[in-house]
């Protein structure tokens, strides 16, 4: 986990755990791909289930 830490966010769990700043980014970098993701699902659908 913590490599991927490092290569996801530049930064460890650590100072993930222990700094609300980096807590905050990373939460919100997960909430724009989830929201992204949401976004792919919903076009792939309407392109193969109109």
């Amino acid at each position: 986990m913590e490599k991927a830490m490092y290569q996801a966010y530049g930064f460890g769990y650590e100072e993930y755990s222990n700094k609300l700043s980096k807590l905050i980014e990373v939460e919100q970098k997960r909430e724009k791909d989830y929201q992204k993701s949401l976004e792919i699902v919903e076009e792939v659908d309407r392109n193969f289930h109109p």
